[in-house]
């Protein structure tokens, strides 16, 4: 016996029969016991490839240089270096190395987020260990491990087939087929071709079609993925298009200011008479100053920081690209089962031909009573809900059973569990049930039949096939229903007026129907279902929303987006449910899946925008829906757990997968997981969103008119021919140390009080408004007019040229302080106590103040920078400009507010 080792990849698994590969495997059909599991674990370690090579810090921080902004800002301290300017060569290379380290920080706080992050989307496995089925994570699997796999599962372990229903594997990530390969569990040559081994199944392909189990043969590095070199995945760089775009634009600003600095320089030198070497440093101090090198680092850390806040929020983010897209979202398509409901579905009734039966009890408790006229009853004194439970019961692919601690733990899909949980409540064991009715065959839940079925003998060998699905699908496919433990002929108008009840009561409907099978039936087909089938009943389930759920919803519509439920459900219960919400008001305009099939596309845009609620879908429809509403200008974020999801997933601007009950499949073609299946986390990822572009915003009012200030004050002196009030290396020395400091506060702003009370910002807006152009000269001109003052009286009343630049220095320092705290708020004032505060902004405000004070009286620093210690009034003048800059701007701010409010208002009102 072996079971896998080493000898796992070399020994022809797909050659041998399946009951020979379980016995050299050391394993069965029951699976592996889990002390077996965890010896075999140790043995092979994780079911993981090896981490691909990462850059060494070293190489991480040289990257950071890798900039035509560094590569300017190296040239300068190289030129100034050749001069002999020590001094200022060893402050430009300052802001070099800060600007660097800064980003080889921020990175590795990106990665080892990002990396946090992928540990919440791990994939998980469904096991049989000691007969029983159970979840485990993918990384635990041996060799020798029986497991189950479906339609949307990335396969987790190559594994040898045991049994296969209609199993399609895409396999184009192992082989390059671009077509699903047909699988089977018949033995093939040992000299076939991997891509022809349709026997075997092998990590990191895609089941697209079908159900198998299988047997784990090799784990890891050993699996054949890993054999032929494949790596996981990179971790995604940082890098969005935002980021991009914004890089693009400080390359374009880097040649201008170049030229402005040019421009400098010979103007200094030609019309007044400037020495060269002097005009040289101003126009080198020009250029550092203006060159925003800083800013892809604050926009990175802002996407970072906003990343790791919605995964706290338990919205996990893919792909980065995502974050610039959530601010804008208009439309949410959401689904409804777990999404905007618990999820924990409960039978509240049951319809069959004869009664209308209650049920009570919650969730998947076992406890409960059934009731008809009002009245408790035994059901094993009614034989139709008896037939019904047991039909159902069999038909259902779910386990219920305590946890540890007591409550009871579903294995399976919600809707099957419900049906278990019903059975029990009907007196029926599950087990007992199963064991004497075992099942033959099984076609899987298709959602374009929207139907289960499954065959089954009993020990005397008689057959029989039961079926659930959507009422209308199972009113379609039976011609009889069942009364008094006999067929009669279908009434189709008893059936659709107990439908529309139930829906009509919010609650989800199952039809369960039933045929007998003939002894020698092995096999069962969709042809199968075409004639026989005598319907059982109806079941009606109830999925309670979820509190936050509405909450979030409501939080949506004050944000201008609009939220449209689409599911799978009948148009009455949806209906129900998204008056629930409010989804559309109390009478939501509801189209059906049918109805769509009949219109065509620029009706759809039409119907699409019209209507806030879509029943009895399929994933095509959501495909359709969601290129309907981008094709009247809506930003769409549409959620999905299916394999057929994953279009409709790519399609829309922000793909939303479910995390628990997603498929692998749903959760690749997405930029969003939901690690909690629940709709407030789409909701809070969108506030997020804006909060990044917000702070980004912010980030740009901030970084702009303040750079442009340090650059305008030596524009300003060379044009006038006057002494420059601040020297070349003061200046860099301002750039240098507000960069590090009070910049990098903004990046980190919470959301402000009115984020999600906002309507969603123009996709295509440019974060180079005519505002932050307006801001950028604005405040800009500010500063330098009240640098200039303050330097002006300085040098007047003192007479000293080394204390005036000195008190120059410390105003345009304090002048960005102050200035730090209004562009916190771009439209709401500074004391808005509605907005929670900020903690690096206080500490942002420090570091900088200590700086400027060792600045200005440390004597190595009086040396370096030719600074003179000033008296403590030139500190409060510094302080009032800064304060009448603060009251400006506040101002400003007030009287954009009421510009915004009297646009706002509608025509004629005063």
């Amino acid at each position: 016996m072996q079971d896998g080792g080493r000898g796992g990849a070399e020994t022809a698994w797909h050659a041998l029969p399946a009951e020979a590969v379980l016995a050299r495997l050391g394993s069965g059909r029951t699976g592996l016991d889990e002390d077996e599991a965890r010896a075999r674990l140790a043995r092979h370690g994780p079911n993981r490839l090896p981490e691909p090579p990462r850059p060494g810090p070293l190489r991480r921080f040289l990257r950071q240089l890798h900039d035509v902004l560094i590569y300017v800002l190296l040239a300068s301290a190289a030129v100034t270096a050749a001069l002999q300017e020590w001094a200022d060569s060893a402050v430009i290379l300052g802001v070099v190395l800060v600007n660097a380290l800064v980003g080889f920080v921020q990175e590795g706080r990106a990665e080892r987020a990002l990396e946090t992050i992928r540990g919440l989307l791990a994939p998980e496995a469904v096991v049989v260990r000691e007969g029983r089925q159970r979840t485990v994570p993918a990384a635990e699997l041996v060799p020798g491990d029986v497991i189950l796999l479906q339609a949307g599962d990335r396969v987790p372990a190559d594994a040898r087939l045991l049994e296969a229903r209609e199993l399609a594997v895409d396999e184009s990530a192992l082989t390059g087929e671009s077509l699903p390969v047909e699988k089977h569990t018949a033995a093939v040559p040992e000299g076939t071709p991997l891509a022809d081994r349709r026997d075997m199944v092998h990590s990191g392909t895609l089941v697209v079609r079908g159900r198998a189990v299988a047997v784990v043969t090799a784990t890891g590095e050993r699996a054949e993925i890993g054999r032929i070199g494949a790596l996981v995945a990179r971790a995604e760089r940082v890098e969005t298009p935002l980021v991009r775009q914004m890089a693009a634009f400080g390359r374009a600003l880097t040649a201008a200011i170049l030229a402005l600095a040019a421009g400098t320089f010979a103007f200094g030198v030609l019309v007044h008479g400037e020495p060269a070497a002097d005009m040289f440093m101003a126009a080198v101090g020009l250029a550092v100053a203006a060159i925003p090198e800083g800013l892809p680092a604050i926009l990175t850390i802002a996407l970072a920081a906003g990343v790791q806040r919605m995964a706290r929020r338990r919205a996990v983010i893919r792909r980065l690209q995502a974050v610039d897209t959530l601010g804008a979202v208009t439309v949410i398509c959401s689904d409804k089962t777990g999404t905007l409901t618990r999820n924990e579905l409960t039978a509240e009734a049951v319809v069959t031909g004869e009664a209308r039966y209650a049920v009570s009890g919650v969730g998947y408790d076992p406890h409960g009573e059934i009731r008809a006229d009002g009245l408790a009853l035994d059901p094993g004194t009614r034989p139709d809900l008896l037939e019904l439970a047991r039909a159902a019961l069999l038909c259902a692919d779910a386990e219920v059973a305590p946890g540890p601690d007591g409550e009871p733990r579903v294995t399976g899909d919600p809707v099957d569990a419900a049906l278990v949980v019903l059975a029990r409540k009907a007196g029926l064991d599950p087990g007992a049930e199963r064991a004497r009715l075992p099942r033959t065959d099984l076609i899987p839940f298709d959602p374009g039949q929207r139907l289960m079925a499954s065959l089954h003998h009993d020990h005397t060998g008689r057959g029989y096939v039961f079926v659930k699905g959507a009422p209308e699908r199972l009113l379609e496919l039976c011609v009889s229903e069942r009364a008094h433990g006999e067929d009669r002929p279908l009434d189709p108008g008893y059936w659709h007026l107990a439908l529309e009840r139930l829906a009509g009561e919010g609650l989800r409907v199952i039809a369960v129907a039933a045929r007998p099978a003939p002894a020698e039936q092995r096999i069962l087909r969709y042809e199968d279902l075409a004639s026989g089938l005598s319907l059982l009943g109806l079941v009606g389930l109830d999925d309670p929303p979820r509190p936050e759920a509405l909450e979030a919803v409501a939080r949506c519509r004050a944000a201008g987006i609009r939220v449209k439920m689409v599911t799978g459900d009948h148009a009455r219960t949806a209906r129900a449910i998204a008056a629930r919400f409010r989804i559309g008001g109390e009478a939501p305009e509801t189209l059906t899946g049918t109805a769509l099939d009949a219109l065509d596309d620029e009706a759809l845009a039409a119907a699409a925008e019209r209507a806030d609620v879509f029943a009895r879908t399929t994933p095509e429809h959501k495909l359709r829906l969601v290129r309907a509403l981008q094709r009247r200008g809506e930003v769409v974020a549409m959620t999905g757990d299916g394999v057929n999801d994953a279009p409709a997933l790519r399609q829309a601007d922000v793909g939303v997968a479910m995390g628990r009950k997603g498929t692998d499949a749903a959760r690749e073609a997405a930029e969003v997981v939901l690690a909690d299946d629940n709709f407030a986390s789409i909701a809070a990822a969108v506030e997020e969103g804006r909060t990044v572009y917000d702070n980004i915003r912010k980030a740009i009012a901030f970084v702009l008119p303040t750079n442009a200030a340090e650059a305008l004050v030596i524009v300003a002196a060379v044009l006038a021919g006057q002494t420059l009030p601040i020297t070349p290396v003061q200046i860099l020395w301002v750039n240098m140390v507000t960069a590090v400091t009070l910049a990098l506060a903004i990046a980190a702003e919470p959301a402000e009080a009115d984020v999600m009370r906002r309507p969603p910002r123009p996709r295509d807006e440019r974060l180079l408004s005519p505002f932050v152009l307006w801001r950028t000269a604005f405040v800009g001109l500010l500063m330098v007019g009240a640098t200039y003052a303050v330097f002006l009286h300085e040098l007047a009343r003192s007479g000293e040229l080394a204390a005036a630049r000195t008190a120059a220095v410390g105003t345009l320092v304090l002048l960005e302080a102050a200035y730090l705290l209004a562009v916190r708020r771009l439209e709401a004032p500074l004391w808005d106590r509605r907005a929670p505060p900020n903690p690096w902004v206080a500490a942002a405000v420090a570091a900088v103040l200590a700086l400027q004070l060792a600045f200005t009286y440390l004597p190595a620093m009086q040396a370096v920078f030719g600074t003179a210690a000033v008296d403590p009034g030139a500190w409060a003048r510094a302080a009032l400009a800064a304060l009448a800059i603060l009251a400006l701007v506040e101002l400003e701010k007030r009287w954009r507010r009421r510009t915004s409010a009297v646009n706002a208002r509608p025509s004629g009102t005063p």
